[in-house]
């Protein structure tokens, strides 16, 4: 007699093979297709849970170094812990909360994990890794600050000019802003890489420490180190610092695109909240005594002098210094993110630092914040305006040069007048070192072979040196005090006059950076 199943029955049976091929399929899941196959990515699931409080408030967590340049924004939270006294909460109902994240390597690792929002690099140094962060589709959301006097390099005794650095032992951390710093000053002394000594360290604490013990010729240090080199280190001196090359390492801030999509409200609020309390700051010692006070009380090993410096070797950027970091100004002439971002893609690249593709400024540059809040009629917010210069004393005119860089600019047989193939080199070859370093004075030294008269070369020589001052002064707005100019003749010749590679060699223009 046939057996019949009941539906009941079936339906149990199937359920039962159902189970049993799916405790199977878990347990050799591994085997069949990798232990990776269905690991589900939790990163922006924890970032979305660390967006909050066990209270439930939404906080934006903020990478940081022990810096002074993110003093705005700690003003403004009151402090580094998310709190409710925060103007971030009581004017926007976020809160802010700040991580030290010291070490380089370990903090772009917290980033990629969802750990903090936003993180901060310097545009010049961000060409080393933005390739590698691509994945994370990385965006500059806004600038927090200018190095001035930050960064600086200290040389011992006998090293007086770039130019002595030749053959020198230089300490400096790699791929960060003190190697941009020592690659512009190379520039403006007319010297190759391969013409310095490299000694590759962890950090400018360490290239400090060196210097300290006698191990190097010079080292890239932050400030106050530098200060604390020059006094351990008999006859030791700063060569340079970001008072005068003041627009090189610019601190900036990154997020990941899918962040700023989803916070696009919090995160205007924050920038516009940020430069409210770098406004403060600059208008005010009161403000900037309390943020150093704040800074003191979360940075290890360093007392409140030395916040208070920090802040003073800064420039906190507002709203219309972002403006003008980002292009958005057209009167603007000194140097963008963009110019910076892109020069230094270059310089590391011919070091072989960095090789392929880096991603293109456009793609990592994001000013919508910028572009989404008006801030320019606020107190404080204009852009700060270019340093003006005194009349040259003769004592300053007389000075010696921290830098020299030969330029070779051709002019007809006894004319003085600039063509246009003249005004592309001076572009090429001078305007960005002349924006760069925009603290120091620049002095302009004509100089002829010994072809002629030489009363008449000296005076021609002159005018030459003039023409090309008249032509920054007039295309690219500098103040014209900022010049020295000098007419050498055939006086300071660097080649052989006998000859005629010599004499074309000796008809150059020297550009000389002068620290005041």
């Amino acid at each position: 007699m046939k057996s019949k199943l009941t539906p009941f029955s079936k339906i149990l049976i199937v359920t039962i093979l159902m189970v049993g091929v799916g405790l199977l399929f878990y347990k050799f899941k591994d085997d069949i297709f990798g232990k990776d196959a269905f690991k589900q990515d939790n990163t922006e699931n924890n970032q979305d849970k660390n967006n909050t409080n066990t209270d439930g408030e939404k906080v934006i967590k903020i990478g940081v170094v022990t810096w002074g340049g993110y003093a705005g924004g700690q003003y403004f939270n009151e402090g580094f812990v998310a709190n409710k006294n925060s103007r971030f909460y009581k004017d926007y109902g976020f809160m802010v909360e700040f991580k030290v994240l010291d070490d380089f390597v370990d903090s772009r690792e917290v980033w990629k994990a969802g750990e903090v929002d936003l993180l901060w690099a310097t545009i010049d140094a961000f060409t080393t890794e933005a390739a590698g962060l691509k994945d994370f589709e990385p965006q500059v959301i806004f600038q927090a600050d200018w190095s001035r006097g930050g960064d600086a390099i200290v040389a011992r005794r006998g090293i007086n000019s770039t130019a002595d650095l030749k053959g020198k032992t230089i300490a400096f951390a790699e791929m960060t802003p003190s190697h941009t710093f020592l690659l512009w000053l190379l520039e403006a002394g007319n010297l190759k890489y391969s013409d310095i000594k490299v000694k590759i360290v962890e950090s400018a604490i360490k290239a400090s420490e060196l210097f300290q013990a006698g191990e190097v010729d010079a080292a890239v240090v932050w400030s106050p180190d530098d200060a604390v080199c020059v006094e351990a280190v008999k006859g030791a001196k700063i060569l340079q610092s970001t008072k005068e090359a003041s627009q090189i390492i610019a601190d900036v801030f990154i997020a990941k695109r899918k962040f700023v999509n989803a916070n696009k409200k919090e995160l205007q609020q924050l920038v516009e909240g940020w430069f409210k309390g770098a406004a403060e700051i600059n208008a005010s010692d009161e403000a900037k005594r309390k943020a150093a006070k704040i800074l003191n009380e979360n940075f290890e090993g360093v007392d409140e002098q030395f916040t208070y410096d920090a802040i003073n070797n800064v420039r906190l950027c507002t709203y219309g210094d972002n403006q003008n970091f980002y292009g958005m100004n057209r009167d603007y002439n000194g140097m963008t993110g963009q110019a910076i971002y892109n020069k230094m893609a270059k310089k590391y690249k011919e070091i072989g630092v960095i090789e392929g593709d880096i991603p293109a400024w456009r793609t990592i540059a994001n000013s919508s914040l910028i572009k989404a809040i008006d801030m320019s009629k606020e107190e404080g917010q204009l852009a700060e305006g270019a340093k003006t210069f005194e009349k040259a004393t003769e004592e300053i005119i007389k000075k010696e040069a921290v830098s020299t860089k030969g330029v070779p600019i051709s002019f007809r047989t006894g004319e003085f007048v600039l063509d246009e193939n003249a005004k592309y080199i001076i572009d090429n070859e001078f305007l960005d070192l002349a924006k760069s370093f925009a603290g120091a004075r620049i002095r302009i030294e004509g100089n002829t072979d010994n072809t002629g008269n030489r009363n008449s070369n000296i005076a021609l020589s002159k005018k030459r040196a003039q023409s090309v001052a008249d032509y920054l002064v007039k295309e690219h707005s500098f103040d014209k005090n900022r010049f020295i100019i000098i007419g050498n003749g055939p006086d300071k010749p660097i080649a052989d006059n006998s000859t005629k590679e010599g004499k074309a060699k000796n008809r150059r223009t020297d550009f000389e950076l002068i620290s005041e």
